[in-house]
């Protein structure tokens, strides 16, 4: 069953205004890449996820196809489960299906109109579970209003979201993380350090899908704050920094442009950019020295046979 969406503690459009507006004052410009995932945005996402260069989705699905169950094993039966960042639900249906007689399902993401779609998708299958929705920022899991399951709490965050934050920001997550999920823990997909040019290539997709998500935040902002972005004059571009293991993507305003918004006006010249998300890649042994200074165990990882991502699975004490 699907329980009515529990009070959202979104970004709402005044956070995303005020947000936008940071950046555009500040130089050099930069937004939390959450802003990605409006309707629009998440549906592009879920096209990002099936093109041939994005490799991170369908190898961490084979890793999962694989060894779901010794996952399932460590969570233990009568778990809690909460999924940050939710998205479409799809490797959430791996984990369910594998579980023991899991007590509750709570789902949180920024996206509310495509997360209550996804939820109740996923209704039928599984008639005797509480299944509740969270319109919430994920990226604060102390200020997430979840209340009780009654079972050992346990997060669940794939797909490599934690690398959309920079070094400090991972850290100050999974240490709130740690205090949430304590006598529980978290399985969660890392991206791992690899051949620079694999990764140009799965953020610059031939089909131009990553360019229109990196692009509809600017739509987003038209749509629901009435800026005024000439969203076709924004170029994606996106580079791996070696310095910083990490994929970065910006939008590179290509002619000068005055942007109004919450009642100013912004100046962009010909050339500026807008940083939008970090991608950061990590090293097994990296990852795990992380997660031990934030107050986990780790206590076992899996990977692909290319060693191109990995799972992991950390104990919270």
């Amino acid at each position: 069953m699907v329980a009515p969406a529990l009070p959202a503690a979104a970004a709402s459009q005044s956070e995303f205004a005020r947000d936008l507006q940071a950046c555009l004052a500040e130089r050099p410009h930069a937004i939390a890449p959450k802003y990605f995932y409006d309707a629009v945005g998440s549906r592009l996402f879920d096209r990002i996820c099936d093109l041939p260069e994005y490799y991170l989705t369908r190898t961490e699905f084979s890793i999962l196809g694989r060894d779901i169950g010794a996952m399932a094993a460590l969570i233990g039966p009568g778990a809690e489960i909460i999924e940050f960042g939710a998205g479409s639900l799809i490797k959430a249906r791996l984990l369910l299906d594998a579980l023991e007689s899991p007590r509750r399902f709570v789902a949180v993401d920024i996206s509310g109109e495509h997360l209550v779609a996804s939820l109740a998708a996923l209704s039928p299958r599984y008639l005797g579970l509480d299944l509740q929705p969270l319109v919430a920022d994920f990226t604060h899991p102390e200020t997430l209003p979840l209340g009780t399951g009654g079972g050992r709490r346990v997060g669940f965050f794939p797909g490599s979201t934690i690398g959309n934050f920079t070094p400090e920001e991972a850290s100050r997550f999974l240490s709130a993380a740690s205090r949430l999920l304590q006598g529980g823990g978290l399985l969660i997909g890392v991206d791992l350090i690899k051949d620079p040019a694999r990764l140009h290539a799965a953020y610059n997709d031939r089909a131009g899908v990553t360019a229109a998500f990196n692009r509809n935040l600017l739509g987003r902002a038209n749509r629901e704050l009435g800026c005024n972005f000439q969203v076709e004059a924004f170029q994606h571009y996106a580079f791996y920094q070696p310095e910083r293991q990490r994929m970065e993507m910006h939008l590179i305003n290509t002619r000068a442009q005055q942007i109004v918004l919450g009642g100013g006006a912004f100046y962009l010249a010909a050339g500026e950019s807008i940083h939008t998300e970090n991608s950061q890649k990590y090293s097994i042994e990296g990852f795990q020295d992380l997660a031990v200074a934030c107050g986990f165990r780790p206590r076992a990882v899996w990977c692909d046979d290319e060693g191109l991502f990995s799972m992991h699975w950390l104990e919270a004490a």
